[in-house]
């Protein structure tokens, strides 16, 4: 009887500081004394009655069934903050991606990344959720169908679901998810690619390629039943967007006057450090619903720990990527200081929840480190990344799956069963980007003119410019 009317203490006291901060004419300190003191009298009370006094069997009853429904509505409840945390990211993508680029292509790097959210839920609702979570199917491939339920039906909105969200949280969550892998194509093939073009890629990649090799892990696929594991999609989601933008970036070519005989003629900077900044702190702060919200719960143990060993990763590889970048380019570059937190941040997607603090500082010290070799080698190979969204997302993708069989407190997780996992689905993707990026070359072409490519696919492809008012100005 006692924790019933502790509850209520708790409700009492809840309540006190409530009128405390809302009412004008009683200070916050005598409101939290009034509040103690209620507390100390119930508590007196409970300590002294029978057993009985205060609770009946009804009520005890009652109170037992409340509880459970309020244990799902928190979890269900965070499910749905941690997509809308996950939605950010696409801003966070949207504003990297732009400041990475010249002046005269935001509009069409903005335009792309709101198709790619549009049609990215759109597929995943009409295709993609069916098909990536079949329950029964033959693990490799399942045929999709549209996501909806009734809305009166209760075991979609309840428990008997999933006890930590409903067939609508379990969808939102999810969407957020899909159109990631887009997104980072765009990334990669920025500043050359023909607008039609990508978006019917896009929608493809989305709507299809997905969902296939999210069901081989998330949906008990081939790789779940031979224990592979992918937390929150260091494969599922980022090697799967980095192979795939590097089968697009091969055949797209490298942008205009990058490379000359097989050498880089000069860089191409990006037109807004302070975007791209910006772009990876909305990043940083959109994973922790990425990793906390696969958690699948808002069970406090799982969470926090996941939130710490994110975080840690990050600044990680942050530190990292600057000490090797600032050795190998004997200046201290931005750009791969916010490349070295999103290594990390990936780098530690896939065991989050699974390996030690300490085993989280080296995952993303060393994905740190990789992004770094990563980009320059890929420069020096003269595969065009504007981004470096191939290196972040692809090599530190893979490294972060290998890292499970490595530093798991859990036996079970194999490094060569890791090893086999994320390079199925690195080169699924690979390959059927690639010649789904090849069929449209080949039927309506991928690149755009050299004319509009010099001018700007802001003026080129959408007659518009991020900058009207802007003025060019002369040095010197």
């Amino acid at each position: 009887m006692r924790k019933y009317l502790n509850r209520y203490a708790i409700l009492a006291a809840a309540g006190a500081l409530t009128l405390a901060l809302s009412g004008p004419t009683i200070s916050l300190a005598q409101d939290v004394e009034v509040a103690t003191e209620e507390v100390a009298v119930v508590e007196e009370v409970a300590a002294d009655a029978p057993e009985d006094a205060y609770t009946t069997d009804a009520d005890m009853a009652a109170t037992e069934a409340v509880e459970p429904y309020a244990v799902f509505a928190v979890n269900n409840l965070w499910i749905c903050i941690a997509a809308a945390l996950v939605f950010i990211m696409h801003l966070g993508f949207a504003t990297l991606e732009t400041g990475l680029t010249q002046s005269k292509n935001c509009v069409n790097v903005l335009f792309k990344n709101c198709w790619i959210v549009a049609i990215g839920v759109l597929m995943y609702a009409f295709w993609g959720f069916n098909a990536m979570y079949p329950g029964d199917f033959n693990g490799v491939f399942a045929l999709g169908s549209w996501f909806g339920g009734s809305l009166n039906d209760p075991a979609l909105a309840s428990a008997a679901y999933n006890e930590g969200y409903t067939w609508w949280g379990d969808f939102i969550f999810q969407a957020m998810f899909a159109a990631t892998g887009a997104t980072i194509v765009s990334g990669a093939v920025a500043e050359r690619v023909k607008l039609p073009g990508f978006m019917i890629f896009a929608l493809l990649l989305v709507g299809f390629a997905y969902p296939v090799t999210g069901s081989w892990k998330w949906g008990g696929g081939w790789l779940d039943q031979m224990g592979f594991y992918d937390f929150a999609g260091s494969s599922v989601v980022h090697a799967f967007g980095g192979f795939s933008a590097l089968a697009c970036v091969i055949v797209l070519g490298p942008r205009l006057g990058k490379y000359v005989n097989g050498k880089i003629k000069h860089p191409i900077p990006g037109h807004s450090m302070p975007l791209a900044t910006i772009g990876v702190f909305l990043l940083f702060l959109g994973w922790f619903g990425f990793n906390g919200g696969s958690a699948l719960s808002a069970d406090p143990k799982a969470v926090s720990y996941v939130f710490v060993t994110t975080t840690i990763a990050a600044c990680a590889g942050a530190v990292f990527s600057i000490i090797v970048s600032w050795a190998l380019l004997k200046k201290p570059d931005l750009s791969m200081a916010l490349n070295g937190f999103l290594a990390g941040l990936v780098g530690i997607t896939a065991g989050a929840d699974t390996v030690g603090e300490g085993s989280a500082i080296w995952i993303g010290a060393i994905a740190g480190a990789l992004v770094v070799f990563s980009i320059i080698f890929f420069d020096r190979i003269m595969v065009d990344d504007p981004v470096g969204a191939v290196s972040v997302h692809g090599v530190c993708g893979v490294w972060g799956t290998i890292a499970v069989g490595i530093f798991s407190f859990n036996p079970e997780h194999s490094f060569m069963t890791q090893l086999i996992g994320t390079f199925s689905i690195g080169i699924f993707s690979f390959v059927f980007s690639i010649i789904v990026f090849l069929i449209i070359k080949a039927i309506m072409g991928v690149r755009v003119t050299e004319e509009e490519e010099t001018e700007g696919l802001d003026l080129g492809e959408h007659g518009m410019e991020a900058y009207p008012d802007f003025q060019p100005t002369t040095h010197g």
